[in-house]
């Protein structure tokens, strides 16, 4: 089969591989729709993970069972599903809490194991969820859409949680933008997301987003005006700078991925004097069937993040060089 496959740090190819045996209690996916994160970017250059190369990257995917092993009794040959990519222990402290997310030797597919860049991969039959007649390139959005589940339950919004008046978000790209319309989602009567980018934030307009330009007099003048604020970008420094427009009282999300040395300077009197909340959240936690409920009533809003649907063979220049076009959003792998 062919496959887009890590051969060693900093080195990605075109592939063709073997597909691999079927053990006992696993399936064979016939991949259909797999989205590229840029942690596969950080897995390419063993910033994310163990270096386990060469590895076949891809934990956003969505297919058709192709087969089962001959235990399987839970899935059958032909069922459409999407894949849970984490693999943790089950046995750690963190996974014993139900935080398997946190799991002290967590696995993943397309991280540790191969993964959705492929025309095949073989996932355990219990990480599969039915999506019926969801479109492939809709049901490849679970997985980030359960990592932003999971931000949200951190943070206390949920199904039987708090809706906060109003949110912010920083960052709109797809997972900022996921996670704003994920808050739009559980009723949250104003959410913005801030951005320095101009056509982004027209894009995140159209989707029904009130929108901010991170940074600007606009949005430095509406300090502690925002029940809950949300760093989707990564950057340490507007990690920091969220901090001043949480209300009283509310929370803030460090949802982006900083780097591991960085730094941000919190006053701890703030904190105590207005009670905030500063909340983690990494992964996701067997969120997937939460995502896929939200995306099955969501109008195909989501959707419209998937801005690039490509052959294997086109896909490898987006692992090599950063897209300038900011239009850019969701790329995935589209089979025929």
């Amino acid at each position: 089969m062919h496959a887009i496959q890590f051969v060693e740090k900093g080195r990605a190819v075109l592939a063709e591989v073997t597909v691999a045996d079927l053990p006992p209690g696993h399936a064979l996916v016939r991949v259909k729709a797999s989205g590229l994160c840029h942690t596969d970017i950080d897995v390419l250059h063993a910033r994310y993970g163990d270096g386990a190369f060469p590895v076949i990257p891809g934990h956003e995917y969505a297919g058709e069972v192709a087969a089962v092993a001959a235990d399987v009794t839970g899935i059958k040959v032909g069922e459409r599903v999407a894949v849970d990519p984490n693999l943790p222990c089950g046995v750690c402290a963190s996974c014993r809490k139900g935080l398997t997310n946190l799991c002290s030797t967590l696995k993943a597919y397309g991280v540790s194991h191969n993964g959705g860049f492929a025309e095949f991969s073989v996932v355990h039959a219990d990480h599969l969820h039915r999506i019926g007649s969801m479109p492939y390139h809709v049901a490849a959005l679970a997985e980030p859409l359960a990592c932003v589940v999971n931000g949200m339950q951190s943070a206390g919004i949920g199904e039987s949680g708090i809706v906060p008046e109003n949110a912010l978000v920083f960052g709109a790209g797809p997972i900022g933008l996921l996670l704003a319309l994920s808050l739009k989602s559980r009723g949250i009567r104003t959410v913005t997301i801030a951005d320095i980018n101009e056509s982004r934030l027209a894009f995140a307009e159209n989707l029904g987003l009130e929108v901010a330009v991170s940074g600007s007099e606009a949005l430095l003048r509406q300090q502690k005006s925002f029940d809950f604020v949300a760093d989707a970008t990564g950057i340490a420094a507007v990690a920091e700078a969220m901090i001043p427009l949480v209300a009283d009282g509310g929370t803030a999300l460090f949802f982006g991925v900083c780097a591991p040395d960085a730094r941000i300077a919190v006053s701890p009197f703030e904190i105590f004097r207005r009670q905030l909340k500063l909340v983690g959240s990494h992964s996701l936690n067997r969120n997937i069937p939460q995502a896929l409920a939200i995306l099955e009533t969501d109008g195909d809003v989501m959707a419209r993040l998937v801005s690039h649907r490509l052959p294997l063979s086109e896909m490898l220049p987006f692992f090599t060089k950063k897209p300038s076009d900011p239009a850019t959003m969701k790329v995935q792998f589209a089979a025929e």
